[in-house]
């Protein structure tokens, strides 16, 4: 009789809990998560004739439109910043929460042939679409980088040590998109109405967001909803320390953090209770 025991290579349970995140197994399928990340870029711009130069070309035409529209037209303030670098910060980290958010938000309307079919942590999913949209937003951002460097050249603005904070910006931002997104994506396999009201939604929230004004261009008896936003401290953070103007107290990036992981934890919850059964109602 032997005694050698029967190692297995995978171990699927029918049970686990809410609030259990099994980064091991994640990590196990790391090589999906980048063929994932491969898959999106890839059939994205395949059948595009200009392909990742879309990237520069959006943010650009964007920020001319904001330069007619709410420059020339509405007259809104930039905090005697230039228009150009003012609007391209705004349009840079909106457009990858954005992005980000929306697609999570369907990841399992969008997934859900894949998830009928084969074993993976669902939370893959929801992953790669952050860090697919980081691929773009690295694109952009080089974009934003270029102009700061020539408007500081000529001494139209003056970045300061508060651009060290980039790498914390991204990551709030990430996880309020992945945060949300979860528990829209999960609420949306039951209410698929939701998936329209959030696409309405997001554009009402980027006027809550300090955007295209800054917050001193917010009458003062509305600056409580702005200041309650928690997109709010990233935003200012990021124009000031790469634009060196703007209203930034650095208490509102404690309070955005202290709204992330409380969101980051709800999703997490809302995403492991609906994954285990939302093929019946898909």
């Amino acid at each position: 009789m032997s005694n050698n025991k029967q190692l297995w290579t995978e171990e699927i349970k029918a049970d686990s809990s809410l609030f259990s995140v099994n980064f091991k197994e994640l990590w196990h399928y790391r090589d999906l998560l980048l063929m994932l990340l491969k898959r999106d870029f890839i059939t994205f711009y395949k059948q595009t004739i200009l392909g990742p130069i879309w990237f520069f070309v959006q943010p650009i035409l964007t920020s001319l439109i904001y330069v007619v529209l709410f420059g020339q037209v509405a007259k809104l303030s930039t905090d005697d910043l230039p228009q150009i670098p003012f609007y391209l910060a705004g349009i840079t980290i909106w457009n990858y929460f954005a992005d980000s958010l929306i697609k999570t938000s369907s990841v399992f309307q969008s997934n859900a042939s894949i998830f009928g079919k084969v074993y993976f942590p669902r939370l893959i999913m929801p992953l790669s679409i952050i860090f697919s949209g980081l691929l773009k937003f690295g694109v952009q951002f080089l974009l934003f980088i270029a102009v700061v460097f020539y408007y500081s050249f000529t001494n139209q603005i003056q970045p300061n040590l508060w651009i060290l904070m980039t790498p914390l910006l991204i990551l709030l931002m990430a996880g309020f998109a992945l945060g949300l997104g979860m528990i829209f994506s999960s609420m949306t396999t039951k209410y698929k109405d939701l998936s329209f009201l959030l696409a309405f939604g997001i554009q009402l929230y980027m006027y809550a967001t300090p955007v295209v004004y800054p917050i001193s261009e917010m009458p003062e008896k509305y600056r409580w909803i702005v200041d309650a936003n928690p997109l709010t401290g990233i935003f200012e953070c990021f124009r000031y320390g790469y634009l060196g103007a703007g209203h930034f107290e650095p208490s509102s990036l404690i309070y955005t953090s202290l709204f992330v992981v409380v969101l980051l934890f709800v999703g997490v919850i809302t995403f492991n209770k609906v994954e285990k059964g939302f093929m019946d109602s898909i």
